[in-house]
């Protein structure tokens, strides 16, 4: 029995061992999951400097398409009123041309020089036209210092207070903006005396 009991506490042992060595990991193996750690480390700090870098790409790309949109509508504004400068000026004329016009005599507005004056002055009213001006109506209209620059206040009724009441230069816009505000007279209703 002795033999029994010795061959058994052989057995148990040499199971005691085996476990303990399946139980105990190599060097070899060590060092592996070591590396692997570090190489699932390593990824995932580039995978975070990969997706800031996208995150950066993305915006940059949204500023670079908001610039050529921004470029591309300031372009569009500066070519719309690049003229407004001649323009101006060509307006002078046109104020001059129908200053003339209203002082001709009645028994010379038939003739033809001042038929052929007209035709030359509805030719550049045209063009004018055609690069996007045109002249906007201030008369009984609420007085607006952005279309309308008050010459003069003059008395009047109360149903006309604060309106324009008279036109000395007609107003004229570029596209949707005033190129130049309307010379005008402006209303201010009288006080009715309480007696």
């Amino acid at each position: 029995m002795l033999y029994e009991e010795e061959k058994r506490e052989e057995v148990i042992q040499e199971i005691a061992g085996t476990e303990e060595a399946a139980g105990q990991e190599t060097t070899e193996q060590i060092d592996t999951k070591a590396a692997m750690e570090e190489l699932r480390q390593a990824l995932a700090a580039e995978r975070e400097r990969a997706e800031a870098n996208r995150a950066g790409w993305q915006r940059a790309q949204a500023d670079f398409e908001n610039y050529k949109k921004r470029s591309a509508q300031e372009r569009s504004e500066l070519i719309k009123n690049a003229n407004a400068a001649l323009i101006l000026r060509l307006l002078a004329v046109v104020d001059d041309m129908e200053r003339a016009f209203r002082s001709v005599p009645e028994d010379m507005a038939q003739q033809p020089w001042v038929e052929g004056m007209r035709l030359i002055e509805q030719k550049l009213l045209t063009i004018l036209e055609q690069e996007g001006v045109k002249p906007y109506e201030a008369l009984g209209q609420e007085f607006d210092p952005a279309y309308h620059e008050a010459v003069t206040i003059e008395e009047t009724d109360p149903d006309n207070d604060g309106k324009v009441i008279g036109e000395i230069q007609k107003g004229y816009r570029l596209h949707d903006r005033v190129l130049r505000p309307a010379l005008v007279k402006v209303g201010k209703g009288r006080k009715e005396n309480k007696a």
